[in-house]
């Protein structure tokens, strides 16, 4: 990648003239796979910047995106930087009350949104706040706006010189401002600049594998473009020559890959969770000298260390495994994966030996928001499991004297919008932003996350519990979709446990348990003892005063829309408390 890009939309131009594409982007319609070639984009970016600036459009307005992934978002992302606006990415998934608050806060002028059901939540968000002029749907639906006429409107405006409006934005300049959801109260609105991005994006290609993903790769992208990990990878594949295909959905996201057999693609933990428990759901499955092959491969890949010779014996033994086991899980995944890039979460370090060991290596990046997001990424070359890797070049990372994890550089933001009293709580007067992040460098070098500095807290013993370490090991079970680790001011840790009901039913079969409703099983007397036995496995792994004592098992999952879950699926641990008020009282009854 060129340093020297000083737009993020200058990334498409700078494709178009080192290596055009006929695949810049793809997407599956009607069962056909539609590519977008690098003029294309470039043709259709430029005449929606020219069809919003005959709307009346004036740099510095607020342009909102909400739909999930596909061309239509990548366009009018670019349309919009060109003409000096501002983009204002949301979720999908949040509630219309959001959207009023974000509309109004940013007072957003023009609304693109990607269904007919996106688009009338958004019409009813925007109905009470005078700025928004108006929503459009990138489905054609209807006497609903179509975003089409924007783009016809700008291919009749002939008469404006687009060139003189994209030289007068500058690196500095503000390009979008992303709402973190937060896990309590009101979402900030996170200001990141055309440096900030392109800095970062620029890092992260200086580690990327480049031999592993020359020009002409495919990259299969279905993590929301609206996040920061996901729409800062876009670029970084744009100005790569990588091509962008868009999954259909999240549940078509292995046929997808089978099919445009991708060199890689960006993921959240929780989905290498759900391959990984798919697989061992089918080694169990099997029988005989197939199964004992199955579970020798899988025990022989847990010892697995990236770099680290284990001898001829162990080398022998893996490179079996690959031929007879292994391989099977590279063609699930399109036998072309190079490398997996994942990130938003803590990957547990079992997975991520596991998936190294079948030929399917999993690199791990670091950061927020606030930091464009990479503070941090491993390296192909220098992996070190259980740690997101170096800092990236242009970023400093230092660790506080209580703990937290303290970045700097040109990838943090410029601030919140209209909150410098926010602003000013998390970056320092030395510029050092504070991620709110516990962690320490492993050998002065290779980050490692031990917590959220918020989310620790003191038993009335004095110890400190910092509940995602618990959390994470605890999800390693087969059994367990999620978990959440209680007991601040009290004596002993407790357990909210969410089973995986999945994984339930199958235990429940191979025991001849009748099985009826979840919120039933969750109060059977075996499946409480099974958890019982799960749960003191997993505290071996702790010290006796993070043990969990007692622990309620819950009959529903905690979802985005029931407000438990953020849309990065992180808990918000204070709506679960006081969901679960009574559920966690009676933990300390006795």
């Amino acid at each position: 990648m060129n340093n020297s890009l000083k737009r993020v939309f200058d990334v498409l131009d700078y494709q178009l003239q080192n290596f055009p594409q006929n695949d810049c982007l793809a997407n599956k319609v009607d069962g056909q796979w539609i590519k977008y070639s690098t003029s294309e984009v470039k043709k259709i970016a430029d005449h929606i910047s020219l069809g919003l600036l005959a709307m009346g459009i004036d740099r510095g307005d607020k342009i909102a995106i909400i739909s999930q992934n596909r061309p239509e978002w990548i366009f009018v992302d670019f349309a919009i930087q060109q003409i000096g606006a501002i983009c204002v990415p949301m979720y999908p998934t949040i509630t219309a009350e959001d959207y009023e608050y974000i509309f109004d806060e940013a007072e957003v002028k023009v609304v693109f949104t990607g269904n007919e059901e996106i688009y009338e939540k958004a019409k009813s968000g925007a109905s009470s706040v005078p700025s928004v002029q108006k929503v459009y749907c990138f489905d054609q639906s209807g006497s609903i706006p179509f975003w089409k006429e924007v783009e016809s409107l700008g291919k009749s405006n002939t008469d404006t010189d687009l060139q003189s409006f994209k030289d007068k934005v500058t690196y500095e300049d503000l390009l979008t401002i992303i709402y973190t959801s937060g896990t309590t109260g009101r979402p900030k609105g996170v200001m990141l600049t055309h440096q900030n991005i392109l800095s970062n994006s620029y890092s992260v290609s200086q580690v990327f594998p480049k031999n592993l993903v020359p020009e002409e790769s495919k990259a299969l992208s279905f993590l929301p473009l609206c996040h920061i990990f996901e729409r800062t990878a876009s670029y970084t594949y744009v100005v790569m020559g990588i091509s962008i295909y868009f999954a259909e959905s999240l549940e078509s996201i292995g046929d997808n890959i089978r099919e445009i057999k991708p060199e890689l693609f960006t993921c959240v933990p929780r989905l290498l969770e759900k391959v990984y428990d798919k697989i061992i759901d089918k080694g169990r499955g099997l029988t005989g000298i197939k199964k004992s092959l199955f579970f020798w491969a899988v025990d022989l890949g847990s010892k697995y260390e990236p770099h680290l010779d284990q001898g001829y014996i162990y080398n022998l033994k893996l490179k079996l495994a690959n031929k007879l086991i292994f391989s099977k899980w590279r063609e699930a995944l399109g036998n072309n994966i190079k490398f997996i890039i994942s990130g938003a979460a803590a990957l547990q370090p079992r997975l991520s030996r596991i998936f190294w060991s079948a030929g399917i290596p999993v690199l791990e990046g670091y950061g927020l928001t606030e930091t464009s997001p990479g503070i941090c990424f491993s390296r192909m070359e220098d992996m070190r499991v259980g740690c997101v890797g170096p800092p990236l070049e242009n970023v400093e990372v230092m660790i506080a004297e209580d703990g937290e994890i303290l970045a700097r550089g040109t990838n943090v933001m410029a601030g919140y919008y209209k909150k410098p009293d926010l602003t000013a709580e998390v970056i320092d007067k030395d510029g050092w932003f504070h991620t709110g992040d516990v962690g320490e460098l492993v050998d002065g070098k290779y980050l490692r996350i031990t917590d959220r500095k918020k989310e620790m807290f003191k038993t009335s013993g004095g110890k400190y519990i910092a509940p995602q370490v618990i959390e994470n090991k605890f999800k390693e079970s087969l059994l367990i979709e999620q978990m959440m680790v209680v007991g601040e001011g009290k004596k002993h840790p407790s357990a909210l446990i969410v089973p995986s009901f999945e994984g339930l039913r199958k235990w429940c079969e191979i025991r001849s348990i009748e099985y009826t409703t979840d919120s039933d099983m969750v109060n059977h007397s075996e499946v409480i003892s099974k958890y019982h036995i799960e749960v003191e496995t997993f505290n071996e792994n702790f010290a006796q005063f993070e043990r969990i004592k007692k622990f309620k098992l819950l009959g529903i999952p905690w979802d985005i829309e029931t407000g438990e879950l953020t849309p990065t699926m992180k808990l918000k641990r204070k709506i679960i408390s006081s969901n679960y008020e009574e559920e966690i009282e009676r933990f300390y009854q006795n």
